[in-house]
C-alpha cells in the first residue's frame, strides 16, 4: 500500500482513506512542506516553499503553494510539524494527497 518508503505509523485506525490501514493507494508525486493549519476534520492544509528561476535577471524568487491532505488518525499530525504527503485518488474536491509521515515536530 505506502510503497514510498514511509514508515508505518505505530497506532492503527479504521480510516478506509488511510495508506496503511485502509484502501486507499498511493501514486505520483511525494512532497515535503509544513502545516499551517490543521482546522478541519482529518484534513490540513501543507505549504510548501520553494525556489523558482528568473531567466531575466538570472536570480532565484521564493515561492510557496498549499495544498490540502487528507490527515489519517493513525499519522495525526499538527499545525507546526513537517510531514511527507503523498498523491492519491480524489478524496474530495480539493484533497487529493495524504499525509504518509511526520518528519519534525513542533
Amino acid at each position: 500500500m505506502a510503497n514510498h518508503s514511509s514508515k508505518k505509523p505505530r497506532k492503527s485506525c479504521d480510516d478506509s482513506n488511510c495508506p496503511f490501514h485502509g484502501t486507499l493507494s498511493i501514486r505520483g508525486h511525494t512532497l515535503e512542506g509544513t502545516v499551517i493549519s490543521a482546522k478541519m476534520d482529518k484534513t490540513v492544509v501543507v505549504r510548501r516553499d520553494y525556489l523558482n528561476y528568473v531567466p531575466k535577471f538570472k536570480r532565484y524568487e521564493r515561492r510557496r503553494s498549499q495544498v490540502s491532505a487528507h490527515n489519517p488518525p493513525c499519522v495525526n499530525v499538527e499545525e507546526g510539524d513537517s510531514v511527507k504527503i503523498a498523491e492519491c485518488r480524489s478524496i474530495s474536491k480539493t484533497v487529493s494527497f495524504v499525509v504518509v509521515e511526520r518528519l519534525g515536530g513542533r
